[in-house]
């Protein structure tokens, strides 16, 4: 790599700008310490994933028209969710296919799109970070991260690099049962999913789970609390930032 800082543009995401902006901050941290040039587009809506998904693809085309057009001109678009990040790289281009000169634009904003801790470790070489950590956790593998982007090992090698340890659920790649529109379709099986996943974080004596979708967390976290566990849970990106301290967990009250 040059030394010239790639120019990344971050794509937030929707429940990160609304749920967690922590999570953003974090990973502009981690972009940062990597030695990138961070910029966060104002024009950048929904990545369209749950138009997509419920078929409405009129809907979908229109927001991914405008992902391209705020984010082609980066080097990089990383993005702290495996599956908003799924859309961009192996979904969006499909929206266009009725049009070579859009299909190939969509196709190049494809080819240099990433989920962040796939970013960090496979494009950049990052093998530590800076923050340290001797907590112990457990990691939930998101479908579209583990599924569509590979992300498996490479949280769980920064994470160790850290200092932290990782122990492992009995099926950390099963479902949460969120799965975006999935949870309001088919709530009785969402729950009932969730629950098995909670029953299973709660087994490894951990004190976190981390994972490095915010859908995820976020039912995770709401099912951890209604169970009455004790088990907190986190971004992947806010641990890896050192950026917990007095930040509380995800699903919790400040102060």
């Amino acid at each position: 790599m040059s030394d010239k800082k790639p120019r990344v543009a971050l794509f937030v995401t929707c429940l990160v700008d609304l749920h967690r902006p922590t999570v953003g901050f974090a990973a502009i941290r981690l972009l940062e310490q990597a030695g990138c040039q961070v910029e966060v587009p104002r024009a950048q809506t929904c990545c369209g994933q749950p138009a997509y998904n419920t078929g409405d693809r009129e809907t979908a085309r229109e927001l991914s028209a405008g992902i391209v057009d705020a984010f082609i001109g980066y080097d990089y678009v990383v993005v702290p969710s495996g599956s908003c990040g799924g859309m961009l790289r192996h979904h969006l281009p499909h929206l266009f296919d009725d049009d070579p000169n859009l299909r190939a634009r969509a196709d190049a904003l494809a080819a240099k799109t990433y989920e962040l801790v796939s970013f960090l470790t496979d494009v950049l070489g990052i093998e530590q970070v800076a923050a340290k950590t001797l907590e112990t956790f457990t990691y939930h593998d998101s479908c579209s991260g583990l599924r569509e982007l590979g992300v498996k090992q490479q949280p769980r090698a920064l994470l160790a690099a850290m200092g932290a340890t990782v122990t492992e659920m009995k099926e950390p790649e099963i479902c949460c049962g969120f799965g975006g529109t999935f949870c309001v379709k088919y709530p009785d099986i969402s729950v009932r999913m969730v629950s098995d996943k909670t029953a299973d974080i709660a087994a490894t004596g951990a004190t976190t789970v981390l994972a490095g979708d915010m859908g995820c967390l976020l039912n995770i976290a709401g099912r951890l609390k209604r169970e009455g566990h004790a088990t907190q849970a986190r971004h992947v990106a806010e641990v890896l930032a050192g950026m917990t301290g007095d930040l509380p967990a995800i699903g919790e009250a400040k102060g």
